[in-house]
């Protein structure tokens, strides 16, 4: 039977306790502050350039998908450091993989803005 402790009683418990996860996020790794800045810094982008709403979209899509991956990516680093506390090979390699997937969807989200924002400027 199911440990009655890891369960959400109510539906928005899953919600509070997603945003709590978020929050840690934000307060634990440098990262995801840097890249809320950038964040920032693309929706003044899409003022400033006065972006179409698919630009925008596709712009957002990309800031998100970052944003997404440092969570994952957080979430792997604890999950292995409540495992370990050692160097292990394996640990290494799942902690490097899950940064792997925030360094690609970072790339993305340039490939994206040099085709949408470089384009408008020149």
């Amino acid at each position: 039977m199911e440990d009655e402790r890891l369960k959400n009683k109510h539906y928005i418990d899953s919600w509070i306790n997603g945003f709590k996860g978020i929050w840690y996020v934000i307060r634990t790794q440098k990262n995801a502050k840097i890249q809320l800045v950038i964040a920032a810094i693309v929706i003044f982008c899409c003022i400033y350039f006065k972006l179409n709403i698919t630009e925008c979209m596709f712009l957002s899509f990309a800031t998100f998908l970052i944003i997404i991956t440092e969570i994952m990516n957080t979430a792997v680093e604890e999950t292995v450091n409540l495992c370990t506390d050692k160097f292990h090979p394996l640990a290494k390699i799942a902690k490097d993989v899950a940064a792997g997937a925030v360094v690609l969807s970072a790339i993305n989200a340039v490939v994206i803005a040099i085709f949408i924002i470089v384009g408008r400027v020149f």
